[in-house]
């Protein structure tokens, strides 16, 4: 499967036999616009507008913003309930976990999680490969507290979102923040926009933190 990082919170993932997910589109408010994309399936962890500008895909794709599961041209799609602050949702809401399992690997996509991690979500969340968390506190979980979820949750990869980018409007931590505490030989920074990845080639023996370039964004 191949994993595409669109910026803030939006990911294109794309399976094998061409089944195409989004997660989180965002409108330009965020400093940058979108690009117009195509996918089957669009998941939004809550309603706000940086992260369900669905006007951005074409091709009538399925919309998925409630708890549930889904089974879509093969992709075992499933969400579960977490809250956007440390209140139970009384500061900015609900915020749905979303775990996709694609090619036979298990990814999982935080939304906008603001509650720090506790044993309920890890055994509703469950075994994962690639973890796509944010980092970027104020709005969401800090870098701290991601990493918390990141050792609980022992992923293969770890890819960080909604942080500081060049041009983004938000006042966010920036991803070194996260950088810091994994240990250099865990840090993977990629050159290029997206990356392919192969079940049989994780080994389960440690995490790999996954940094795309930020300059477009």
């Amino acid at each position: 499967m191949k994993i595409e990082w669109l910026g803030h919170s939006c990911f294109k993932l794309t399976e094998s036999t061409g089944t195409t997910i989004i997660t989180d589109p965002y409108d330009g408010y965020v400093g940058y616009e979108m690009p117009e994309v195509q996918a089957d399936v669009v998941t939004i962890s809550h309603h706000h507008k940086d992260h369900d500008n669905v006007k951005k895909v074409t091709n009538n794709p399925l919309i998925i913003d409630e708890l549930g599961s889904w089974e879509v041209k093969g992709v075992d799609i499933y969400t579960m309930l977490t809250y956007h602050d440390t209140e139970d949702g009384q500061k900015r809401g609900e915020n749905h976990v979303t775990k996709f399992r694609m090619d036979g690997i298990d990814i999982c996509h935080l939304g906008d999680v603001g509650e720090e991690c506790t044993s309920r979500i890890v055994e509703s969340i469950g075994a994962v490969n690639v973890l796509m968390i944010p980092i970027g506190g104020e709005f969401t979980i800090n870098a701290e507290q991601a990493k918390l979820y990141v050792d609980l949750l022992m992923p293969d990869i770890v890819i960080p979102m909604h942080y500081k980018t060049p041009n983004c409007n938000f006042d966010l931590d920036k991803v070194n923040a996260f950088i810091k505490l994994f240990d250099d030989e865990q840090v993977v920074e990629l050159e290029e926009k997206d990356i392919e990845l192969d079940r049989e080639k994780f080994d389960g023996e440690d995490t790999k933190l996954y940094i795309f370039s930020d300059k477009q964004f």
